[in-house]
C-alpha cells in the first residue's frame, strides 16, 4: 500500500485576512504540506541520543547566562537537578518548501510536540531552597527556517534564520515544592499568554533568530584584490597553418574562478603580434590562485589550434608593484613532458596585483548582494550594465542539446561557454557593458542556442528560445534577479541577474 505524498492540513485563517471579510470559507485557510514520515521515523530512533545531547548543550549554554544574571536578584545559585526531554519526540505534521531565485532554501515545518519532559530547577537564596518542576509540555509551532547563503563548503549553508509564522501554542505544568502552581485561578492563563507574547515579540515574522554556522568570509570567498593584466606582445610564435602565418589571440583566466575567460583581439597573419591590451580580474585568494593564459590560432571554420600556454602564481607578485614578465610558451604544465622542450615562442605581459582596502570588501553575504559601484573612469551620468547568466531549465533541441547563451546589446555580442548534452545547464557567467547613459529605453536580447561539431549534420546550430528584456526596471531598481520563460520554447526558462552600477 503506497503512502500519499501530500497531506492537506487545515489552519484557522488569521483575523486580519481580507478575504474573510467577504467569505465564510476562506480558501487561504487550506495549506498543502508534504508528508515527511521519514523525519519522524529518524527522530523516533535517535531521540534517546538526541535527548542527552540537547540537554547537555542546553546546560552548557544556560550556565554562563545564569551566573551572569543571579547576582542582580541576590540569588545564591540556580541548578538543574533533573533535565530530560522525556521519551516522546516531537513530530513533523508536514513540510512546505519554497523555491526562490536566490541562493537560499526556505522550509516551513508544522511541528507538534506533546512530550513528557522532566525539568527540575533548584533555586537557592537567603539560606533557603525552592524547587520548580516543569512537566507535561505541549508545543504547536509553525516556524519558517531559512538556510542562506548556500555555499560550496560543508554543511553548504552559512546561516540558519528562524521565524515564527504565527503565535505558538504552549501548554505545560509547573510545580513548586510538589504543589501545582497552574491550579491557582488565573495564573495558568496569565503565564501561558505571557510566554506566547514574549516568544512572538522576539521571533514572530518578519523578526528572525540568526544562527551563524560558517564564517561567510571562509564559506563564500569575497574578492580581496584586483589583478591588472597588460598583454604586451608575443614573439617567435610557431606557425600552425600550413599555408601562411597564424592568427593569434590570448585567453586569460584565473584558476578557481567560474567567470568566463578574458580575450584579446585577433592579430591576423602575424607571428610577432603586439596587443598592448589591458584587463582587470577580481582576485579571491592570492595565495592559491594563478593566472592561466593560452595562446590560440584563430580559425574561421573548425577548432582553434592551441599555440602554447603558461601559468603565473599570484603569490609571486609584490602588491602594488608592476612586474613585466617574458614567459616561455609550453604545451602543458607537465614538467616531465618532452614536448615542452620545443620552442613555441614567448609572451610579454605586465602584471600588477592591487589589494582592496578593508572598506572596499563586502563584509557579509547581505552586503555582497548589494550593487557595487562602477569604476572611477565611468563617464559622468553613465554606468556599467552587468549581466549574469545563471542557468536554464527544460531547454531541448530537435537535433542536439549543447546549450550556450548569446547576449546582444547595442550591437555588441557576448557568449557563454557551451554545456554539452544538458537540458538544465548552469553557466554562472558575468558580462559587463560600459555605457555613457542609463539604458532606460533599451532592450537586452538573449538567445539560448545549441551547436554541434559533428560532421554531416544538416542542422549544426539551432535556437532553443530567446527573450527580450526591457532595461528600464533595472535602472530604477539597480538589481533584478528573475527567471524568464523563453519565447519559441515549449517549457524553457532562463535565470538572469541584471545590475546597473553607477559611481
Amino acid at each position: 500500500m503506497s503512502m500519499p505524498l501530500v497531506s492537506v492540513t487545515f489552519f484557522p485563517c488569521p483575523s486580519t485576512c481580507v478575504y474573510c471579510l467577504y467569505s465564510e470559507n476562506c480558501l487561504f485557510s487550506v495549506v498543502l504540506y508534504v508528508k515527511v514520515d521519514w523525519i519522524n521515523k529518524f527522530l523516533e530512533y535517535m531521540w534517546p541520543y538526541l535527548d542527552k545531547a540537547i540537554c547537555a548543550t542546553a546546560k552548557n549554554i544556560a550556565k554562563p547566562i545564569i551566573e551572569e544574571q543571579i547576582p542582580k536578584y541576590k540569588i545564591d545559585a540556580v541548578e538543574f537537578e533533573t533535565l530530560t526531554l522525556g521519551s516522546l519526540p516531537p513530530t513533523f505534521q508536514g513540510m512546505k518548501v519554497y523555491v526562490t531565485d536566490e541562493k537560499e532554501l526556505i522550509m516551513e515545518p508544522l511541528i507538534k510536540w506533546a512530550g513528557n519532559p522532566n525539568v527540575t530547577v533548584a533555586v537557592k537564596a537567603f539560606g533557603l531552597k525552592a524547587t520548580v518542576q516543569v512537566v507535561d509540555l505541549q508545543v504547536f509551532a509553525l516556524p519558517r527556517i531559512t538556510l542562506k547563503p548556500l555555499v560550496p563548503s560543508f554543511p553548504c549553508f552559512a546561516n540558519i534564520y528562524v521565524s515564527l509564522m504565527e503565535k505558538p501554542h504552549i501548554d505545560f505544568g509547573l510545580k513548586l515544592i510538589g504543589a501545582d502552581l497552574m491550579s491557582i485561578p488565573g495564573l495558568y492563563r496569565f503565564v501561558q499568554e505571557l510566554i506566547k507574547d514574549q516568544v512572538a515579540n522576539m521571533y514572530l515574522w518578519p523578526k528572525t533568530l540568526q544562527v551563524p554556522i560558517l564564517d561567510p568570509a571562509k564559506a563564500f570567498k569575497r574578492p580581496v584584490g584586483i589583478l591588472h593584466v597588460k598583454v604586451v606582445r608575443a614573439m617567435k610564435l610557431r606557425k600552425k597553418d600550413l599555408l601562411g602565418a597564424s592568427d593569434p589571440y590570448v585567453k586569460l583566466k584565473l584558476t578557481e574562478d567560474k567567470l568566463s575567460s578574458k580575450k584579446t583581439t585577433v592579430k591576423h597573419k602575424n607571428l610577432n603580434p603586439g596587443w598592448n591590451e589591458e584587463f582587470d580580474m577580481l582576485v579571491k585568494d592570492p595565495e592559491t590562485q594563478a593566472l592561466e593564459f593560452n595562446v590560440f590560432d584563430w580559425e574561421q571554420v573548425g577548432k582553434h589550434d592551441k599555440m602554447g600556454m603558461n601559468v603565473v602564481p599570484l603569490k609571486e607578485l609584490t602588491p602594488e608593484e608592476p612586474k613585466v614578465m617574458t614567459l616561455e610558451l609550453l604545451k602543458n604544465m607537465d614538467l616531465n613532458d618532452p614536448q615542452n622542450e620545443k620552442s613555441r615562442g614567448q609572451l610579454v605581459m605586465e602584471l600588477t596585483y592591487k589589494p582592496l582596502k578593508d572598506d572596499e570588501i563586502p563584509k557579509t553575504f547581505e552586503e555582497s548582494k548589494t550593487v557595487q559601484k562602477a569604476p572611477e573612469d565611468t563617464p559622468d551620468g553613465g554606468g556599467v550594465l552587468v549581466v549574469i547568466v545563471h542557468e536554464a531549465q527544460d531547454v531541448e533541441g530537435k537535433h542536439h542539446t549543447n546549450p550556450y547563451v548569446r547576449v546582444l546589446f547595442r550591437g555588441e555580442e557576448k557568449k557563454t561557454k557551451h554545456v554539452k548534452k544538458n537540458r538544465d545547464p548552469r553557466w554562472e557567467e558575468e558580462f559587463a557593458f560600459m555605457l555613457d547613459e542609463p539604458p532606460t529605453n533599451d532592450k537586452l536580447h538573449m538567445e539560448v542556442l545549441s551547436s554541434s561539431s559533428r560532421i554531416g549534420l544538416l542542422h549544426p546550430k539551432e535556437s532553443l528560445g530567446y527573450i527580450d528584456i526591457n532595461l528600464s526596471d533595472v535602472v530604477s531598481n539597480r538589481r533584478i534577479n528573475e527567471r524568464y520563460h523563453l519565447i519559441d520554447s515549449k517549457n524553457g526558462r532562463i535565470q538572469i541577474e541584471l545590475q546597473w552600477r553607477t559611481k
